[in-house]
Parts: C-alpha cells; structure tokens; sequence
C-alpha cells in the first residue's frame, strides 16, 4: 500500500511544484492597476462618485487596454466602437482629452 501511495505523490508534488513555477509562485509582484491621476479630470468630473472618477482615471491610464473591448451598454447608435468611447471622446495630438460624458450619467 505505501508503494502505492509514494509512486502517486512524488509525481504529483512535482505537478504541483511545476504549476507554481510557472504562475510565478507568488514570488513576483503584481503589477496593481494603472490609474491617470485625479488632476487629469475636469471639474464635473472630480465631482463624481469615487467610483465614476477611477473609472475614467483607469479609461486615460489604459486607452488600449479599453479601445480592445466592446462596449456592451447599447451606445453604438451613438458611434462609440469600443468601451473607451463611453470615456474619452477624443485624445489630440497634443495628448489633450475631450471626455466623453456618458459613462457619467
């Protein structure tokens, strides 16, 4: 019976260990959430519930990351194509933001 027992564990550890190894093992660090900062906001915005302005803070920080995902909110009627169009309306040339206040409402 003990052969038995040994002959499933040791493989099975080195499954377990292996797996570990390649998630990184809780040894590196996550990279947390990248937000823009708070200032980037206009005044009606800074206004708005915490979670609102994270929102859009997380919308300028990450605008591929956004333009990737559909919107799912039914706003394609109003020519958004990506979840970043319910945020930002326009980002010029310049880096300059026209928001887009819909995901406010």
């Amino acid at each position: 019976m003990k052969s038995v027992i040994w002959r499933w564990t040791i493989p099975f550890t080195g499954l377990v260990a292996l797996i570990v190894v390649a998630c990184g093992g809780g040894t590196q660090a996550v990279n947390p959430i990248q937000l823009a900062p708070e200032s980037v906001l206009p005044p009606d915005l800074r206004a708005a519930p915490p979670e609102v302005r994270e929102a859009y803070r997380f919308a300028i920080a990450n605008p591929a990351l956004l333009s990737a995902i559909p919107c799912y909110c039914g706003c394609g009627a109003q020519g958004h194509r990506s979840n970043l169009d319910c945020y930002v309306k326009e980002i010029g040339p310049d880096g300059s933001i026209v928001f887009e206040p819909h995901a406010a409402l």
